[in-house]
């Protein structure tokens, strides 16, 4: 049996093999937030075709944390319903299910008068300058993701991911390139991981402690005087004690920055992820071959593996690359009569 098609588990949780599709952001939402049968189908299809773990697309804790106005939202218990509906039929298919609750900060591209981020530097000439957060909106936007949370367990969901990544606005607290701030959220690594911190304490007070709680993060800034992999598996070990159970490791987007991204080119910052925090971790970044799937498991290099853009091509690739690992996988009885 290949390693990529053996189960893995995370605190109650047991996926049935190592294939996770990532929040993938599909910008087709109505200007409420409220999921519709695009979202459905969408999401349901790559259960069927044999995905271990879907985590829902980034979804905003409050409108002005949209990166979009068509981006999903969970800051209304009115987003309940739809969210809910998704994860029924997910799990009907036997794939588990997760949703990344996130804030945009100063990358918010929705139409909102005014953003926020840890300080009052525009991301690029085509972004609005935001506030710069006082305590009481760091204080206020902690309890947002305390309330996306305890949404995201009313709707059923296996699992969250706090998006710390891709320049939004916990990374913007997290990166010196971002965050300019003198306070106790600003300077340190310590205090710069604060805001992270207090988010996922906030979080576990209502996402129970036997459910997984996953946090993604760029490991790498890719400009001069930001962070490397080894400075965010140390924030890392600041903030795992409140409860961090799996690290999604991707990279860059804090502040523009040439990338030369090929096959792999994330691995081995989780790899360092992996060894220096001693959690488990998914890797991901171009993956498109299954083979190249079960060389990182079978390697040891992380837990599981994300592929993205290769599963909006092929919702079903998973069945197929069960064969290309020679493994042998159950497929829906509907669809027996192809494999």
């Amino acid at each position: 049996m290949s390693k990529l098609f053996s189960s893995f588990k995370i605190k109650n949780m047991e996926v049935r093999n190592r294939i996770v599709m990532p929040p993938m952001c599909m910008y087709s939402s109505d200007i409420e937030g409220k999921a519709n049968s695009w979202h459905f189908v969408h999401y349901v299809t790559r259960s069927i075709g044999g995905v271990g773990l879907i985590i829902v697309e980034a979804t905003a804790v409050e409108p002005k944390g949209r990166l979009s106005d068509r981006d999903l939202g969970i800051w209304d218990d009115s987003h309940i319903e739809g969210l809910s509906k998704i994860v029924e039929e997910v799990k009907k298919y036997g794939a588990k299910i997760g949703i990344q609750i996130n804030h945009a900060g100063r990358k918010c591209g929705a139409n909102e008068k005014s953003i926020i981020a840890p300080s009052a530097i525009a991301f690029d000439e085509n972004y609005k300058t935001p506030v710069e957060m006082t305590k009481d909106d760091i204080k206020n936007t902690v309890n947002l993701f305390r309330n996306a949370a305890l949404r995201a367990y009313k709707a059923g969901f296996d699992m969250i991911e706090i998006h710390g990544a891709h320049g939004y606005l916990i990374n913007q607290f997290l990166s010196p390139l971002s965050n300019r701030r003198t306070d106790e959220y600003g300077g340190s690594p310590e205090n710069r991981a604060r805001f992270l911190k207090e988010v996922i304490h906030a979080v576990r007070e209502v996402w129970p402690e036997i459910m997984p709680l996953g946090v993604r993060v760029s490991a790498e800034d890719y400009a001069e005087g930001g962070n490397h992999d080894t400075d965010l598996a140390e924030i890392i070990n600041m903030v795992k004690s409140e409860g961090v159970d799996i690290v999604n490791v991707s990279s860059g987007a804090v502040v523009p920055a040439n990338i030369k991204a090929y096959p792999g080119y994330q691995i081995k910052f989780a790899e360092t992820i992996k060894k220096i925090t001693g959690l488990p971790v998914i890797a991901g970044g171009l993956i498109t071959e299954a083979v190249m799937a079960e060389e990182i498991i079978q390697n040891e290099r992380a837990d599981m593996v994300y592929i993205g853009r290769e599963l909006l091509r092929n919702p079903y690739f998973p069945l197929n690359a069960a064969k290309k690992v020679r493994d042998e996988i159950t497929w829906p009885v509907q669809y027996e009569r192809a494999k």
